[in-house]
């Protein structure tokens, strides 16, 4: 049974009349990594921040559910408690919050009892060796000076805590060399499972040989207009967007 149900979905920013996402239908289950690929401006991050609430879009039509739930009557608290997690494509950096601070506030937003310290140090410790982040950095401002490297490390960390059950990847090879790319890829790898699966959106097929997809989409102007097995990344990667382009 599919975890992560999307039909027919239509969105826009809001207040605005242009429809980015002009009828998506996807499926996602724990222990499947679906990779979304397409140029600039095919929807790609539209759709990442519509299916975790962002307020700066509106749904026009279609729905989405996830274990049975409507998502889209839940706000971005509640899509998170579900099980929703994004990487962000930008991560923003929260001058004043230590990241240690902030993965233990996110983490005790997601239980129903606070977590013990001892306990929140070992968890934290251990992601942190597995990511290669030096511990130090727990006492640093969330994302404040970080390289881009450094940040899309935290994001990954933040997975590794939350353990969500759908991590949503925005772009998160944007930026990043090929020593970070690997740490990065590693972390996703060693969490997604029985118990999680994953969306990676990406421009390129160099962070699929990484973090190898189970299924590849293609968004051209807000639809998807083709999928396939992790075979398709080459493809696209060898003969580029515009062949799909007539498909819209």
């Amino acid at each position: 049974m599919a975890d992560l149900v999307i039909r027919n979905l239509h969105a826009k920013i809001a207040d605005s009349d242009k429809e980015i996402l002009r009828g998506i239908d996807l499926t996602v289950s724990r222990g499947e990594i679906h990779a979304i690929m397409g140029p600039n401006g095919s929807g790609k991050s539209t759709l990442s921040h519509v299916l975790m609430g962002h307020p700066g879009y509106e749904v026009t039509s279609g729905e989405v559910t996830f274990d049975g739930t409507d998502v889209l009557e839940l706000g971005p608290d509640e899509r998170s408690k579900l099980g929703l997690f994004l990487c962000f494509q930008y991560p923003y950096a929260v001058p004043g919050v230590t990241v240690a601070n902030f993965l233990r506030t996110a983490v005790n937003a997601h239980r129903d009892t606070p977590i013990r310290i001892p306990e929140f140090r070992k968890q934290m410790a251990d992601a942190m060796d597995l990511l290669e982040v030096d511990r130090k950095m727990s006492s640093r401002y969330l994302n404040d000076g970080f390289s881009g490297g450094e940040k899309k490390r935290l994001e990954i960390l933040q997975l590794a805590m939350l353990k969500p059950q759908l991590a949503i990847l925005d772009e998160t090879d944007s930026g990043l060399d090929i020593d970070a790319l690997q740490i990065v890829a590693r972390g996703v790898n060693h969490h997604v499972g029985a118990d999680m699966g994953a969306i990676v959106i990406t421009h390129y097929q160099r962070i699929l040989d990484h973090i190898r997809p189970s299924h590849v989409h293609v968004l051209i102007d807000g639809r998807i207009v083709r999928s396939g097995g992790p075979e398709l990344a080459h493809e696209l990667d060898a003969a580029g967007y515009a062949s799909h382009m007539a498909e819209v």
